[in-house]
């Protein structure tokens, strides 16, 4: 071996079995093709090519992508060719590696990954540096025919599934944003879909020190490889009588009786086209004005075990199982989706089931996952509806923070967002002229809020224009003006675009005859909810030469007059809300690179891209900001944030928005934020005796405090998530809308908005790392406290950067609520400065007034002074609260905010230690700078070691304040500096 260095390429304790094995170094020259009884081998630039003797995997390819992570891909035939990655933009690396053949299995090593083929079934295992078993494939891959492509399948392509074993005691996490509130989703099955509240990122992270990007664009199963289906394929059913053959319908017109009848598949689900179900309602049922029907009767299995019910709705929906309701749920009419739990059932044991279902034109569907097999338990499984290939990469990492670098190092750095971008955003459903937008973002101006950002939603264009890009002059008859207008008040503004287009513009017709539309939409007749309804038709966003059209008219049209930000909806792509998911993909075929069931999950990156790189190109000297509604695998890269879509004004919804933050931020994905207060509230909210309400001066008397309380609580979750960001429709959302001054919520709200922006330098910092470190700012517990069991399973918790641990107030009504501390650290509470130790839970005080926040001892956070918008915080004086009990670090990051010079190395670190043994807070040597920065700083620092006034006032408590040159200080603390009480 050339490698002398190398470790062993597969674990010493396999070698000290086989006894002897043959290494050939990836230096050395090239192995011929081994033949052997099991299968052969051949070795390439970066990896080995195997082709097994038994299994549905003709070739399996191994290729070194980095130290830490290998790309394996297998195929049927005798070569294997996956199509070109959205998500992935690196390349294979110049990585030293060895190749081992032994007891009927090659193996190829890094330094930091070991995989192992087997010669005879192709199946693919992989080892840590140490040799310890990270995750095995249970065989080389299944194949078989695509059966969910509504279009012909192409040749060789095939319905792929991989599954895999994984050490045991680990938890799993990432794969996007999803609304079922899970967090770990070790033994759940997720949809990997695309949908207006749902985006896959195919990433998968594991405390076993793993993670694994499934690259494939199609439609995909985790957990079970297939849908879920309806009961009657799962369970027998009884009516409400006990008789077999389905369950008891009764549909009624408010509480009159229309039809009673017995049904085995409660299905209005889909729309076949325009607003027609693909199952109708029955006939009895056309004129009632207030639909309501429940479903009666029992469920058994002949073999029993733990089944997963699945209630597809919108309208109010209660499902209650043995007389006891689990789950409750209300979604606005044009906007389902799925909830779940699970039932257990002993063999032949019946359990009582009943729907009850409020329609208000809604949809609905109970389906159900049966459980596992015996021999699939605890697997891990992708199933693709259609691909080339099997084509995924495993990263090993020593923590969470180094699998979620190995994700970006795949699909590409999180470009940095300006700094604006972390302030606050205004936004409503929707501004309806440009003079109700200023007149919001003055009130924050007059009443000395802070705030950053306004956000113009849709609807701007004339009524019969969507996608012309025009204003409509009777309500907009100066966009430049407004805009102007808007940084006159130190403020940016963002405008929402769709890739939606009316055939009757022109910039559809010219999409159209360079064949860039997708213009199945308008074969089937599908008319959109704008007035009396229009044609209508997405673009291409996998053409190359689409892209750089749809760019050019938004530059032409939109670019030109300043605005700031591109708000990017409905890219999932939503081309009309409510169809199958067969439709779904029929109406986005062909496409520039195929059949829309083979790009199901992928258009939004392709589209952001665009904007991105054509934004990126006409002002190479500003920073690019895109909100996308959907994304994939690689987003990141495009400078876009996303979002949890069209959620509703709902405390459960709201708390699944905190599982859902914490995934996002596991699967890779920096940048996220939601509506505070949901999108679309319920009608008790929206309505009152004149109509839509808009302050809460119009909100029915006996829902004010409802409506208050929630939007607070939701306020002060969104003050530390990665985007701050109020939005939805009626009533209006600007916190003087929803309280008045002085009340307890107006003033709550206020006070975390004012405390995100004293954050700010804290904040940036964490922005900072996105790009330079892979860095995550909302963070699942697991990623610093992965041994603590308790910590790594809650769904309600979560760090803010390295300091902050956050328990949102996600209940009505309540004044405190338990928070767990993670093992492992003492905490702080940040309001009374109370400390606790960690390993145990606690009652926080939640008065409305409050959320309860705690920091980590040994944290130092870096604070500014009050400000009324971001850009004052550049030179601003700052103050370091050190929190003592443990040693810590922290490096304060800062460049201009603005530019891409950051790219070139115009930024500075300051690096910030405390030595809690001595009482020492080392203010290190200035790494950088930038033109902007200013060469002195004054910085206070103030300490918190237990209970005293003022610990949350940054202002208060002041031991000491230094001129800060650049070069390196030390700060002693006095016993003085406690100023406890």
């Amino acid at each position: 071996m050339n490698n002398n260095n190398a470790r062993p390429a597969v674990p010493a304790r396999s070698l000290a079995l086989a006894g002897l094995a043959t290494l050939v170094s990836a230096c050395s020259s090239p192995a011929p093709e081994q033949a052997m009884v099991t299968g052969t081998w051949s070795r390439g630039d970066h990896g080995i090519t195997v082709h097994p003797a038994t299994a549905q995997a003709g070739t399996v390819r191994l290729q070194v992508m980095r130290d830490d992570i290998v790309r394996v891909s297998a195929a049927p035939g005798d070569t294997v060719d996956p199509a070109d990655s959205i998500m992935v933009v690196s390349s294979p690396a110049e990585v030293e590696f060895e190749i081992t053949e032994s007891n009927g299995t090659v193996s190829l090593g890094t330094a930091s990954i070991t995989a192992t083929v087997s010669l005879t079934d192709g199946a693919v295992a992989f080892f840590d540096a140490d040799g310890e078993p990270l995750l095995a494939g249970v065989n080389g891959g299944e194949f078989a025919p695509v059966t969910r492509d509504p279009e012909p399948a192409r040749d060789g392509f095939h319905a792929l599934r991989q599954a895999f074993t994984s050490a045991g005691g680990d938890s799993w996490y990432g794969l996007g944003q999803h609304q079922g509130g899970q967090v770990d989703l070790k033994g759940e099955n997720v949809r990997l879909t695309t949908h207006n509240m749902i985006i896959t990122v195919p990433y998968l992270v594991s405390t076993g020190g793993w993670g694994i990007l499934w690259d494939n664009n199609a439609e995909t199963f985790f957990g079970r490889p297939e849908e879920a289906a309806p009961l009657a394929e799962h369970f027998e059913l009884r009516d409400a009588d006990g008789n077999p053959g389905g369950l008891t319908a009764r549909y009624y017109d408010g509480d009159t009786l229309l039809l009673e009848r017995v049904e085995t598949d409660m299905n209005y689900q889909f729309l076949a086209r325009g607003s027609e179900l693909e199952h109708p309602m029955p006939a009895e049922t056309a004129d009632a004005e207030n639909l309501r029907v429940e479903w009666e009767g029992s469920i058994s299995s002949p073999t029993g075990g733990r089944y997963e019910l699945l209630m597809y709705s919108s309208g109010y929906a209660n499902l209650a199982i043995d007389g006891q309701s689990v789950l409750d749920r209300w979604r606005m009419n044009w906007n389902p989706w799925y909830h779940s739990t699970t039932v257990a059932l002993e063999p032949g044991e019946p359990k009582t089931i009943r729907l009850d279902w409020t329609t208000q034109g809604g949809y609905m569907r109970l389906l159900a996952h049966p459980p596992a097999p015996a021999d699939e338990l605890g697997q891990l499984s992708f199933a693709s509806d259609t691909g080339r290939a099997i084509d995924y990469y495993v990263v090993a990492g020593d923590d969470i923070d180094a699998l979620v670098g190995g994700y970006r190092h795949l699909t590409g750095a999180a470009v940095m967002l300006p700094r604006w971008a972390y302030g606050f955003w205004q936004s409503r459903e929707r501004y309806k002229s440009q003079d109700e937008l200023l007149d919001a973002l003055a009130g924050y101006r007059d009443r000395d809020l802070p705030i950053d950002n306004i956000v113009l939603d849709w609807s701007y264009w004339p009524v019969d224009a969507w996608g012309s890009h025009d204003f409509d002059p009777e309500f907009f008859p100066d966009p430049k003006a407004m805009v102007d207008e808007v940084h006159a008040m130190d403020a940016r503004i963002m405008i929402s675009v769709w890739p939606k287009f009316y055939p009757t513009t022109d910039n559809y017709k010219e999409l159209d005859a360079g064949g860039h539309m997708l213009t199945r939409n308008i074969e089937m007749g599908n008319l959109d909810w704008i007035g009396a309804g229009y044609l209508n038709a997405f673009y291409d966003a996998w053409d190359p030469a689409g892209r750089d059209m749809y760019w050019r008219q938004m530059d032409e049209n939109l670019n030109v007059l300043g605005f700031d930000a591109w708000w990017l909806d409905a890219v999932e792509p939503d081309i009309h809300s409510n169809l199958g998911y067969q439709t779904r993909k029929w109406n986005t075929s062909p496409n520039y690179l195929g059949t829309g069931a083979e790009q199901f999950n992928s258009y939004a990156v392709p589209h952001a891209e665009a904007v991105y790189q054509g934004d990126r190109a006409a002002s190479p000297d500003t920073r690019v900001f895109i909100l996308t509604r959907s994304g994939f695998g690689g987003i990141q890269r495009t400078a876009s944030a996303i979002w949890s879509g069209d959620i509703v004004s709902r405390w459960s919804n709201m708390a699944e928005q905190v599982a859902a933050g914490i995934s996002v931020g596991l699967s890779g994905v920096p940048n996220w934020t939601f509506d505070i207060g949901g999108f679309t509230p319920e009608d008790r909210f929206r309505y009152g005796e004149n109509g839509a309400t808009g302050p809460y001066t119009q909100i029915p008397a006996d829902q004010v405090a409802e409506w208050q309380e929630l939007n607070t609580r939701w306020f002060q979750f969104g003050a530390f998530v990665p985007l701050f960001r109020s939005h939805g429709q009626n009533p209006y959302r600007e916190i003087y809308n929803i309280a008045p001054e002085g009340s307890v919520a107006y003033e709550s709200m206020a006070a975390h908005l004012r405390l995100r922006y004293r954050l700010m330098p804290y904040i940036y910092s964490q922005a900072g790392d996105m790009y330079h470190e892979s860095g995550t700012l909302m963070r699942g517990l697991a990623m610093d406290f992965p041994d603590d069991m308790t910590a790594r399973r809650l769904t309600d918790q979560y760090l803010f950067g390295p300091a902050f641990l956050v328990a949102p107030v996600i209940e009505p009504g309540v004044s405190a609520r338990d928070v767990y501390l993670p093992a492992g650290a003492d905490w702080y509470d940040f309001r009374s400065g109370q400390r606790h130790g960690g390993g145990r839970t606690v009652t926080a005080a939640a008065p409305l007034s409050t959320m309860p926040l705690f920091v980590r001892a040994g944290s130092i956070v870096p604070t500014g002074p009050a400000i009324t918008h971001s850009a004052e915080m550049l030179n601003a004086p700052l103050t370091l609260t050190v929190y003592t009990g443990a040693d810590g670090e922290f490096a304060l990051y800062e460049d201009d905010g603005l530019s891409y010079d950051y790219e070139n190395g115009e930024w500075s670190r300051i690096p910030l230690s405390w030595n809690d043994a001595t009482g020492t807070l080392t203010i290190g040597m200035r790494e950088g700078g930038f033109p902007e920065m200013a060469e002195q700083r004054e910085i206070s620092v103030r300490f918190i070691s237990g209970p005293r006034d003022g610990a949350d006032d940054f202002d208060a408590g002041i031991a000491t304040t230094v001129d800060y040159d650049g070069s390196e200080m030390k700060v002693q603390r006095k016993p003085v500096d406690d100023n406890r009480t």
